[in-house]
């Protein structure tokens, strides 16, 4: 005989303001089977949860409905609720009676009945939920970390000296990341350099750490704690174990015009280099494409003055397959492309740069050695414009991103700054929408740009921008002064929006992550966990969540070794009982549930069945691994057959669910 419990929540007035909690709760309380319905305030507080124990034991319950939030907010915490009780924590339902409810409903007689039905069905499912009780598997004590920018370094770190052994992949040649491209920071102004180097040298000589750069994931298979992870080793033509990077190949190689990433094609390089003088690791590579010996067999120049016998022409890309017990994104940002902007002539005119290759222009280990000159004529630009938010909070024409980028008013305010300190004959100008300053010391950064260096705001946005006698006639909008002033600029800078990296939106795919519609990785909760995927053991760090400074990238990235090693500080993890069945005598061995698994947690085997004529004859008959699945239901729902079934989520459950909805 069934004895339920119904509790209703008032979560202050999110639910209660809309929602009649008190009819809620008699309504339901005349239910089949129901012996107990009462609302509270707070169904989460301490003395919500012993009222919630005491009814278990007082009443004899045999299954709980609480209506409340999502079950994402509290659903562990009602369920180790009643296991206190003795009660099996999967004969729980909880009916989102706020975010489903409360939330979207303005009428309070509308929003009862909703909360009535959602509570209804709620009774209905836990009537026929059972018993389940999860089991453990083993935890690899090891961790990846995709992305070797300053998340990844600072995830890696933390993780390694924590006493677990991490792996960074990085799809360049070096780690570092646009950090490394940087040349000061904000609002410290200290060097980039300074700051990064150290900690790539503490991530290559650190025991725990294996860096596996000019690599990418190619596959992931497995479940939190044991991930199966393949991992491909791009050719890079030279042997890691052996090159020492003396440079000397790239200074003899003949080919000498080829642009140079690093400095985002401001000058060029050679076709075998080492990304930059600080690279980790310091392993020179060749660029197939540029390559005259790799395209024609002809040259070699490189092999025969390597003395250590580093070169090798037939090297071919290599796949490992590892296993770790927690995956940590950190694929980091890139800004977007401008093409789009022919209004701002950029690509028009090489004196109209984006602020990443201003960075380069300034850099002393840039094209320029430092000196800031414009890349048209290589003299010193008099008068310098920045345009903001350029592709920034603005999505109306489709070129745009409806999201602040977060850093570009900072960082703006610091080139600003150390042009108008270097150069104090310059003169510069900003057309802004508004100054954003939210961080610890940023406000008065600002203003000492505005106050102390005399860098002009203008208030409004650049319509056009054209090239003209060798000058660049910036026409905007002063909309305080309500003027449309013209500004003859040698330089023009751009403040592009940032957006994820390309990688990342094919990577939350083999990661079964979770992405939003501007292909940032989704966090588990937005407050309370800000640094974990909603798939189990996948966890974020640094940009590819969202915009953020490098301070911000830093907090994340040591937020989410922290929870990696909370992970791998467990010997065992408790499974996920909720997991797919099938039933064999109705399996016809199609694979259709096989093909749509993105775990890979079902095969076939040929199994024994009696035949009614008393024989015996083989089946192909689908088989799940428990500890591999995680209750998807995708398997569910592709069957043709209806032979796969998902504990506590059943076919008959969720029927029972619509039927008491709809009657």
């Amino acid at each position: 005989m069934q004895r339920i419990g119904v509790f209703v929540c008032h979560c202050g007035t999110n639910i209660a303001a809309t929602v009649d909690v008190a009819q809620v709760a008699e309504t339901l309380g005349k239910e089949p089977g129901v012996v107990l319905a009462t609302d509270y305030p707070y169904m989460c507080s301490q003395s919500g949860q012993d009222m919630i124990e005491n009814a278990i034991r007082e009443q004899k319950l045999t299954g709980v409905v609480i209506c409340s939030c999502s079950p994402r907010m509290h659903e562990a915490t009602f369920r180790k609720t009643v296991a206190r009780a003795g009660l099996n924590p999967y004969l729980l339902e909880i009916a989102n009676v706020r975010e489903q409810c409360s939330w979207v409903h303005k009428d309070r007689e509308e929003a009862t009945q909703k909360a009535i039905i959602l509570g209804r069905a709620a009774i209905a499912k836990v009537t026929l939920n059972a018993p389940l009780v999860a089991g453990e598997s083993p935890v690899v004590k090891r961790a990846l970390v995709i992305g070797g920018g300053i998340a990844g370094i600072q995830t890696a770190l933390d993780i390694a000296d924590a006493g677990f052994e991490v792996d960074i992949v990085e799809k360049e040649a070096t780690i570092g990341g646009k950090m490394a491209q940087l040349d000061k920071t904000f609002p410290t102004l200290d060097c980039a350099a300074c700051i990064l180097t150290p900690k790539m040298v503490d991530a290559a000589q650190h025991e725990k750490i294996n860096i596996l750069s000019y690599s990418e994931v190619e596959a992931v298979g497995g479940f939190v704690g044991s991930f199966r992870v393949k991992i491909r080793r791009k050719a890079r033509y030279v042997d890691e174990t052996k090159c020492t990077g003396c440079g000397l190949c790239t200074e003899k190689c003949p080919q000498k015009a080829v642009p140079n990433p690093f400095n985002l094609g401001l000058d060029t390089r050679r076709a075998i280099a080492i990304p930059f003088a600080q690279a980790v690791p310091k392993v020179a590579y060749i660029d197939p494409n540029y390559c005259t010996m790799l395209k024609t067999g002809k040259c070699g120049v490189c092999s025969k003055v390597c003395t250590v016998g580093a070169i090798d022409y037939k090297q071919q890309d290599t796949l490992e397959e590892r296993e770790y017990g927690a995956i940590v994104a950190a694929t980091g940002y890139r800004p977007i492309s401008l093409e789009k902007y022919g209004e701002y002539a950029y690509g028009q005119s090489p004196d109209v740069v984006t602020s990443l290759e201003l960075e380069r222009l300034m850099n002393a280990a840039g094209p320029t050695g430092g000196t800031l000159l414009r890349p048209s004529d290589r003299t010193h630009p008099k008068t310098i414009v920045f345009v903001q938010c350029v592709g920034s909070r603005c999505e109306e024409d489709g070129r745009g991103k409806p999201y602040c980028s977060k850093i570009c008013c900072m960082y703006t305010a610091k080139h600003a700054m150390l042009i108008r300190e270097k150069y104090p004959d310059t003169e510069v100008y900003v057309f802004y929408i508004d100054v954003r300053t939210p961080g610890k010391n940023f406000d008065e950064f600002y203003r000492r740009a505005v106050e102390e260096y005399g860098v002009h705001y203008i208030t409004g946005q650049v319509g056009k921008i054209v090239p003209e006698n060798g000058k660049l006639l910036v026409q905007g909008s002063d909309l305080l002064a309500g003027m449309q002033p013209k500004i003859a600029a040698d330089l023009v800078v751009l403040a592009a929006a940032i957006e994820p990296d390309p990688s990342a939106r094919s990577l939350a795919t083999l990661l079964t992550a979770s992405m939003d519609t501007n292909d940032f990785f989704t966090e588990a909760h937005p407050k309370l966990r800000p640094v974990e995927s909603p798939t189990a053991g996948v966890f974020l760090s640094g940009a590819c969540q969202g915009p953020k400074d490098i301070p911000e990238t830093v907090a994340q990235a040591g937020a989410a070794a922290a929870k990696v090693i909370g992970l791998l500080s467990r010997d065992h993890i408790v499974c996920n009982p909720c997991v797919a069945t099938p039933n064999e005598q109705m399996c016809n061995g199609c694979s259709s549930c096989e093909k749509v698994c993105p775990y890979g947690a079902i095969t076939y085997a040929d199994k024994e069945f009696r035949m009614p004529d008393r024989t015996t004859a083989l089946r192909r008959v689908a088989q799940v691994n428990p500890a591999v699945c995680q209750g998807c239901g995708a398997c569910t729902v592709a069957c043709p057959s209806g032979a796969m079934d998902l504990l506590g989520f059943s076919n008959k459950q969720i029927m029972a669910e619509v039927d008491a909805i709809c009657r």
